[in-house]
C-alpha cells in the first residue's frame, strides 16, 4: 500500500495504521471499523469525495472506542468536551478523544478526518461531506443488523442528504426510546440540514 498520511507526519502506511487498529480493538471492531471503512469509499465515490480520506477516516474512527471509561473521561476534559450532557454519555466521548489521539499518536492532521471522527458520534451543526459519509458509514455499513437499517442503506445510495438526515433521526428515535440523553449538538445537526435544505 501507498505510505499517505494526509496532512500528517508520521508516514505511515494504511496498512500499518490498519495493523496498529487490530491490536487496539477486539477482533468485532476492527471488523465493523473494517466495514465503516469500506463503505465509506463507495458513498465517497459516489459524492465526488476524496477515497483516501474515507477509507482511512472510516478505518480510525474508533480509535478511542474501547478506552477504559476513566481515561476516556479524563481525556475527554482535556480536550474540553466537559459538558454536563457529554459526561454523562461517556459511549459518545470516543469520538472527540479519538480525533485528539489520532492526531497525536498517529501523526494525521488533515481536518477534514479530524473532524470526521470527532463528531461522528453526536453529529454537529454545519457537517462537511466527509463527517456526513463517516457518520452515515458507521450507522449502515455491511455488519449493522438492526430494524430500519435496510431503509438507511437504500437512502444513502440515493442521496448523502436524504440518508444522513435519516441517519440523525434513527440515532435521535433511539434515543427517546432507550431512555438515553440527547445532546444539542444531535439536534443541531438535523435542524441545520432540514433548515438548509438538507445541503451543505
Amino acid at each position: 500500500m501507498r505510505a499517505f498520511i494526509l496532512g500528517g507526519k508520521s508516514g505511515l502506511t494504511v496498512e500499518e495504521i490498519a495493523e496498529i487498529m487490530a491490536q487496539r480493538l477486539t477482533p468485532k471492531r476492527f471488523k465493523h471499523s473494517l466495514g465503516v471503512a469500506a463503505t465509506a469509499v463507495k458513498l465517497a465515490e459516489k459524492n465526488a469525495i476524496s477515497t483516501e480520506k474515507a477509507y482511512l477516516a472510516g478505518l480510525v474512527h474508533d480509535y478511542a472506542r474501547e478506552l477504559p471509561k476513566q481515561e476516556l473521561l479524563t481525556l475527554a476534559v482535556q480536550v474540553g468536551e466537559d459538558d454536563p450532557v457529554s459526561l454523562a454519555s461517556p459511549e459518545t466521548l470516543h469520538a472527540p478523544v479519538g480525533s485528539f489521539l489520532i492526531e497525536q499518536e498517529l501523526g494525521i492532521s488533515d481536518q477534514e478526518i479530524l473532524l470526521a471522527v470527532a463528531s461522528h458520534t453526536l453529529g454537529r451543526r454545519k457537517m462537511g461531506k466527509l463527517e456526513q459519509i463517516i457518520y452515515l458509514a458507521d450507522l449502515i455499513e455491511p455488519n449493522r443488523k438492526f430494524p430500519g437499517v435496510e431503509r438507511l442503506r437504500q437512502a444513502a445510495e440515493a442521496s448523502l442528504q436524504t440518508g444522513i438526515v435519516l441517519a440523525i433521526e434513527h440515532t435521535i428515535k433511539y434515543l427517546v426510546e432507550s431512555g438515553k440523553l440527547i445532546h444539542s449538538r444531535t439536534i443541531d445537526a438535523r435542524n441545520y440540514l432540514i433548515m438548509e435544505g438538507n445541503s451543505v
